[in-house]
């Protein structure tokens, strides 16, 4: 904890009521630089368990059993409907107020953490079959090369399709972030300004084939400094010129393009260490998507990579 953080936590004790703790954590959050939306979340979930219990209930007497009533409340006793990944979040933010109150020394044990965490397994997300890649591809490239010819579309997708960038990892992309002078060994820095997402940086592979279109695309715009210095309405924009062009009912995406990439991957035998660093996510985030990713090869018309007894990819 920072010294604003000792100082508030310092005024909260085991008989403190659970309002004006979760007011201390709330600025806790704050200083650990969560986003606005996180803060909401979390303190709303909070506020929803205050709601639950006695008015008087101060933190030191919460019991894991008063922890367990509630969320049985949540999802079975209160009039309004708590969907599996509201009520996973709501037992995220239990577990992590409760375990902040101990290590700060306010609190000897955790009521939460006998809390049974319920993991939700989110819906199988969309791709492009191996027809439609092409399809986009085809249709990006005619865009490039038209009578008035746009090289946005092509550069931007098939970035995405070779780095599995997120839509805000595009939008942050600096030209001292490329390292393009060799084509041949061409690559891009992710990089995050946030300490707490530093993680998540690393280093990928693009094709000589994207170095020559983004050099086409940068002289035309006059690239400076951000490599696409444009919205991100407008950028999703460029995406949706592709689905025009190419007369496909499904409408492409970033988070289509990048969940493609990654298949792709999988299906080509690249080792799954690097492409799970290659998304920028954890050992444990990797056990879900790599159990999505084969679904959707069996589901979209691409090769089930074989795999060992340990579960491997060959």
């Amino acid at each position: 904890m920072n010294a604003q953080s000792e100082a508030v936590s310092a005024h909260i004790q085991e008989n403190t009521l659970l309002q004006p703790a979760i007011q201390a954590w709330k600025i806790y959050l704050h200083d650990q630089g969560r986003s606005h939306h996180t803060l909401k979340a979390f303190t709303a979930d909070l506020a929803l368990l205050e709601s639950f219990l006695p008015a008087d209930k101060t933190i030191g007497s919460i019991t894991t059993k008063d922890l367990e009533d509630y969320l049985t409340w949540l999802e079975k006793d209160r009039d309004v409907p708590c969907s599996p990944k509201t009520l996973s979040r709501r037992i995220t933010s239990i577990k992590s107020f409760f375990r902040w109150l101990v290590k700060g020394g306010v609190l000897n044990s955790d009521p939460a953490e006998k809390v049974i965490q319920k993991t939700v397994i989110s819906p199988l997300p969309t791709v492009l079959t191996p027809t439609e890649y092409t399809q986009a591809l085809e249709a990006a490239e005619a865009l490039r090369t038209a009578a008035n010819p746009d090289p946005r579309p092509y550069t931007l997708m098939l970035l995405v399709l070779e780095t599995s960038l997120k839509k805000g990892e595009c939008l942050s992309l600096m030209t001292n972030h490329l390292e393009i002078e060799n084509p041949d060994q061409a690559y891009i820095h992710v990089r995050y300004k946030q300490a707490r997402y530093r993680y998540k940086e690393r280093k990928v592979g693009v094709s000589a084939e994207w170095v020559a279109a983004y050099h086409e695309y940068a002289e035309k715009y006059q690239i400076k400094d951000q490599v696409f210095p444009w919205s991100q309405r407008r950028l999703e924009y460029l995406l949706e010129d592709v689905t025009k062009a190419a007369n496909m009912e499904k409408h492409i995406s970033f988070d289509m393009l990048r969940w493609t990439s990654a298949l792709i991957d999988l299906t080509n035998g690249v080792e799954k260490d690097k492409i799970r660093q290659k998304l920028g996510i954890s050992k444990v985030q990797w056990r879900e998507v790599s159990n999505k990713l084969r679904s959707l090869a069996e589901e979209n018309g691409y090769p089930v990579p074989e795999e060992t007894p340990q579960g491997e990819t060959i």
